[in-house]
């Protein structure tokens, strides 16, 4: 199996290994890896940025104004984002509302926690 198609096999938000872990499996590795491509992306740090300090779930027509972009680009960010499990997606009608995945982002911090890993 490639790498590619193991990364697919596991939610991306659903990993980490802590990067100082002994024998970090490829599947972990490359599950951790589309994290942070998805996160790889100046204008998806500020999406991440303008949720985490809003005050509930942002439909595009919220966010496309305080990014100076298109409202096709900021889908666009908004889709890579949930697809990497860091935002959770909520349909109203017809709009998307989209809110930060507090857990995901907790499962994430982990892979810096390189002392728990040693020990």
């Amino acid at each position: 199996m490639k790498v590619k198609e193991l990364a697919l096999t596991q939610s991306p938000a659903a990993c980490c290994s802590p990067l100082a872990a002994e024998g970090m499996s490829v599947q972990d590795a490359a599950t951790t890896a589309r994290v942070f491509k998805a996160l790889a992306d100046p204008n998806r740090i500020r999406i991440v940025n303008l949720l985490a300090n809003a005050e509930g779930p942002a439909c595009v027509c919220d966010i496309t104004p305080q990014l100076g972009l298109s409202q096709p680009t900021v889908s666009f960010h908004l889709k890579k984002l949930a697809t990497a499990g860091l935002l959770q997606r909520e349909q109203r009608g017809v709009w998307a509302y989209y809110s930060i995945d507090r857990a995901a982002l907790d499962r994430l911090a982990t892979v810096f926690r390189l002392e728990e890993a040693r020990a």
